[in-house]
């Protein structure tokens, strides 16, 4: 791991506990209920599965193909002032891109369903993810190293975006201003994303940027006659028992 990234998870790491922490407290204070124990520890549990693939993949090939297309980039851009915002504006666009297809593919949406399974929704919902999404998310970062975007500096990115994408599964957070929610994501918006209620269905793909929904067709917001319902319109079987059959599975073909 580069040394860049490693400061910002020793930072970061610490950062969740309290956040997270202080979420808890106040939800058992008043009485909200938003989180339970089990389904917090399924969080985790995938949380851990997730980030060790991605490490493991990492180093197996998928920053090598990165740096393949890098060294035959098409552009280069100098100026850092340039460089970064447009990094940031276009990680976030590939994102969009990615969750998009997530939501339209039934391939990918097999997969993606997951994060979308909880019927909570708290700080450690922004850490359930798939633990085979980085398998192909790496695809979506290829043009951002065509188009003159060191690899490194593309995850360090797309971890730096990842931080808020999962700061807004919250619900204490119920209106940000106008102004706040014309460009970014907020609460609110993802609150949207993770419903079932048909009119929620599909919408707020963005991760920081939600002018991506709304140039796009995916926007919706919240709407006070329709109060949001988390989780699957259908529920699916338990995500962690379903990897326990798919180990059990391979360890006996293995055998």
């Amino acid at each position: 791991m580069h040394s860049r990234e490693t400061i910002f998870l020793l930072v970061s790491v610490p950062f969740y506990a309290v956040l997270i922490g202080a979420e808890i407290l106040m939800s058992n204070w008043k009485g909200h209920r938003f989180y339970s124990f089990r389904a917090t520890l399924q969080n985790v549990y995938l949380t851990l599965l997730n980030g060790g693939l991605d490490l493991l993949l990492r180093s197996l090939f998928y920053i090598a193909v990165l740096v393949f297309c890098y060294e035959h980039r098409f552009f280069q851009i100098e100026n850092p002032w340039l460089y970064w915002p447009l990094l940031f504006l276009f990680e976030d666009l590939a994102f969009y891109i990615e969750h998009r297809i997530d939501h339209f593919c039934r391939m990918f949406w097999a997969v993606h369903v997951t994060h979308h399974s909880s019927e909570e929704f708290n700080l450690t919902t922004g850490f359930r993810s798939s633990v085979l999404q980085p398998v192909y998310r790496f695809l979506y970062f290829i043009p951002l190293a065509l188009a003159g975007f060191h690899p490194l500096d593309i995850v360090f990115m797309y971890s730096l975006t990842q931080t808020y994408g999962i700061l807004v599964h919250t619900q204490y957070i119920k209106k940000m201003p106008a102004w706040f929610e014309a460009v970014f994501v907020s609460p609110a918006h993802h609150r949207v994303h993770h419903a079932s209620n048909l009119v929620y269905l599909d919408k707020n793909m963005g991760m920081c940027l939600i002018i991506w929904d709304r140039l796009f067709g995916t926007f919706q917001k919240e709407l006070p006659a329709e109060p949001v319902r988390f989780g699957l319109t259908k529920p699916i079987e338990n995500p962690t028992s379903v990897i326990r059959k798919v180990l059990v599975i391979a360890l006996a073909i293995i055998r």
